[in-house]
């Protein structure tokens, strides 16, 4: 059976998909360090935390995460996201003069948010000028679900954000309407089913509502290291699976979404 192998971080996704890979048989190792025990590498490890621990003990688990490219948003069609969306370079993204949202495509090195314009965003001066960000128009995500996907179907979906917030109740549960649920439903399934349209085996997809535009794709992100958000933690676990493949494994198609580490 797989070992789901988990960082030193105690969260509550964490614990939830701990408490979900017991319950199906598989074995946990929570790593306390960036170092893996000995002989992990052969009980078929699956991967879940963060890009930073990823890529220090990819190469002693023996394997490759797959996650979408960073392209991959721009390169959605145009009917699926419903904005103008680029990838460029921090120092062109500096250069922008009108209000725009800037996210970096990797790591939170800078708040991804909508700036008056370019100048205002006013990185680290560490960060190298070609670093990659995603530059789009800004709009406005009403509402926003969570959807695990693997092999193009849907294994488990949450509702995300609602106005801004987190789409929690008082009591902690995630919820929607069922209007919204049967949108957003719909949405995903038009990605799903589009040729023209790449996805990785396995991934994160969310969709939202946007002001004034309807339903569309606000991003793509790996699986391993994307929170719950109230999906099913047994059901996720399928998907953290197929995004964790053993390097002898990996196959042509797969090598077009393999997380490179450098």
């Amino acid at each position: 059976m797989p070992t789901l192998v988990l960082s030193h971080r105690y969260s509550p996704d964490s614990n939830a998909l701990f408490s979900a890979a017991i319950s199906v048989g598989w074995d946990v190792e929570r790593l306390h360090s960036f170092r893996c025990p000995d002989g992990l590498a052969a009980r078929e490890p699956v991967f879940y935390g963060e890009t930073i621990l990823a890529d220090a003990i990819a190469n002693d688990l023996g394997i490759t995460l797959l996650e979408p490219t960073s392209d991959w948003l721009p390169r959605l069609p145009e009917r699926h996201r419903l904005r103008d969306v680029r990838l460029t370079t921090l120092a062109e993204a500096l250069s922008i003069q009108e209000r725009v949202f800037i996210k970096p495509t990797d790591e939170k090195c800078f708040p991804a948010r909508v700036y008056a314009n370019g100048a205002a965003l006013d990185p680290d001066p560490v960060l190298p000028p070609d670093l990659p960000v995603l530059v789009s128009e800004p709009v406005v995500f009403e509402v926003e679900f969570r959807f695990f996907v693997r092999e193009r179907e849907v294994a488990a979906f949450s509702p995300y954000i609602c106005s801004g917030e987190l789409a929690r109740n008082a009591a902690g549960e995630w919820e929607a309407d069922r209007a919204e649920v049967e949108a957003a439903s719909a949405s995903i399934q038009a990605v799903l089913e589009d040729a023209d349209v790449e996805l990785p085996p396995a991934v994160v997809v969310d969709v939202g509502r946007m002001a004034g535009r309807g339903w569309g794709v606000v991003e793509a992100n790996p699986a391993w290291a994307s929170g719950l958000c109230g999906c099913d933690p047994a059901a996720v676990l399928s998907v953290l699976r197929r995004a964790t493949v053993a390097r002898g494994m990996l196959s042509e198609a797969d090598r077009r979404w393999m997380r490179h580490v450098g």
